[in-house]
């Protein structure tokens, strides 16, 4: 055990740790939107406890992947159709395909709910059971997971020393997670601009898969969306929405005048 504690590998958690930050911020946003499905008292039961298994479940996954990490890589099936389609599926890229599938489909759910509720006190729909929405949140971590564990794997061979560092991210996570939603229960005007950016993670994760799939269509392959590009539309994002709601305060001051005079 002596020789885990050295000055590389504490420099290595401690890079690892920031990284399952960075890495970990698309993954708290769909943690904090989700749970809001559960009913209000279980809420903050439910994110500790689903981030809690999906902690446990990411050490497991990080031990399987350093001993069968082929297996993951290891094509499965593929499509190929003549000058239309071109792919070879491995389970790695369909577990992000399919991840990043299902938080489109969310985020999209959640968005016609809002443009089609004709009443914003009467928007709260039926919660879902705790258990229900911890199974959601345990799995779309484990899909999130895949990019940290194998950039960690990339920075280290010490098993110790990156479980560590889930763990602490877990923690950190944990403790962000609360104030995110609360956040969000106490400014609800962010809830379209949330889900927006929760759309283009689902949009980063299904091309990624695809890059993995080595899919291609009509001869043009597809292109994973970088992290830069990825924290580049969320600022056009969160600035068109602080652009907005600061013109739309104006309008409404403006009119306000108007009526008054």
């Amino acid at each position: 055990m002596g020789t885990i504690f050295t000055v590389d590998n504490l420099i290595t958690l401690g890079l690892l740790t920031l990284l399952q930050a960075v890495l970990g911020f698309d993954n708290l946003l769909y943690i904090s939107i989700e749970s809001k499905r559960a009913p209000i008292e279980k809420q903050a039961m439910v994110r500790r406890l689903g981030i809690g298994i999906a902690v446990i479940l990411r050490i497991i996954l990080l031990f399987v992947l350093m001993k069968v990490i082929s297996y993951f890589k290891d094509p499965i099936f593929g499509l190929h159709i003549t000058n239309i389609i071109h792919s070879s599926f491995n389970l790695h890229s369909l577990v992000v395909l399919l991840g990043g599938g299902f938080i489109i489909y969310t985020a999209t759910q959640e968005i016609l709910h809002m443009m089609s509720m004709e009443d914003i006190e009467l928007q709260d729909r039926k919660p879902k059971s705790a258990g229900l929405v911890i199974f959601w949140i345990v799995s779309m971590n484990v899909v999130f997971s895949f990019d940290s564990i194998l950039s960690a794997m990339a920075l280290s061979n010490v098993f110790q020393v990156m479980a560590a560092a889930i763990i602490a991210g877990g923690m950190l996570m944990i403790w962000l997670a609360d104030r995110v939603s609360a956040f969000l229960q106490k400014n609800r005007m962010y809830e379209v601009l949330g889900l927006f950016i929760l759309f283009v993670v689902g949009i980063m994760l299904v091309t990624e898969g695809g890059h993995l799939a080595h899919l291609s269509f009509f001869g043009h392959d597809v292109i994973p969306m970088s992290k830069a590009t990825f924290y580049f539309v969320i600022s056009v994002l969160v600035l068109t929405d602080f652009v907005q709601s600061r013109y739309q305060k104006k309008l409404m001051k403006m009119k306000e005048l108007k009526i008054k005079g």
